[in-house]
């Protein structure tokens, strides 16, 4: 399958590398120009381009950049993009750490939907729940013990599947988490978040989920700070 990877951070370096290592065509783009990303390109088998390139390159995109720079992308990103590209949103909103406040969000948008806007193109939420070393690592068999189940959200049934996929090439049980509104679910601070539950936990955290962000997880007059010292 051809993929493309907006954002060439922790997650996306390392979906980049495991996607590539399956025998998927990868193309990765940063901020900044392909030619910052050579060295990852010839380490990891993906190819360096920009976003617009990833966005054209694949039958999937994966963007992952901090949730307050997707307003940031090229307006004409999915410009030439066929409808049937499956696009996948991996982000978490950090508005004391780093993305200051964004009022629909805090407002009870899904964070997911607020991507979806800003793209103007419908999302897949996936892959924002587990650390990115867990990610690399952690990923086993299909029915081996201890198998790590990651949560799908998305109103296509289709693009949904196709991600779900993907999820279990990667060496993970995909749990189908319902729509873009309920992907809130999976947000930061809920139950599933960060956790590596089975597919078992992952169900049940889920439905265990509160839609009510607490302090932490809001942001205040002084956001953002760092991830050292949040504000």
């Amino acid at each position: 399958m051809k993929i493309g990877i907006i954002g060439a951070g922790n997650i996306g370096g390392t979906l980049a590398r495991r996607l590539a290592s399956l025998g998927h065509q990868v193309t990765i783009a940063n901020s900044r120009e392909p030619e910052t990303l050579a060295e990852f390109a010839r380490d990891s088998g993906a190819r360096a381009g920009t976003p617009v390139q990833a966005a054209r390159a694949g039958e999937v995109v994966i963007v992952t950049i901090p949730l307050r720079n997707v307003p940031n992308l090229p307006a004409d990103l999915f410009a030439r993009v066929p409808e049937s590209t499956v696009v996948i949103d991996t982000n978490n909103y950090y508005p004391r750490h780093r993305d200051g406040r964004i009022a629909e969000i805090e407002d009870g948008l899904p964070e997911s939907r607020w991507v979806e806007r800003q793209l103007g193109r419908p999302v897949v939420k996936a892959f924002n729940n587990i650390a990115a070393a867990h990610l690399m690592e952690r990923g086993k068999p299909k029915g081996a013990p201890g198998r790590i189940a990651l949560p799908v959200a998305g109103d296509d049934p289709r693009a949904k599947g196709v991600v779900m996929d993907l999820v279990e090439q990667l060496g993970f049980d995909a749990v189908d988490a319902g729509t873009l509104d309920e992907s809130w679910r999976q947000q930061p601070a809920t139950p599933v978040y960060g956790t590596d539950l089975d597919a078992a936990g992952a169900r049940r955290a889920l439905a265990e989920a509160s839609a009510e962000r607490g302090a932490d997880w809001r942001a205040t007059d002084r956001s953002p700070g760092t991830l050292a010292n949040p504000a």
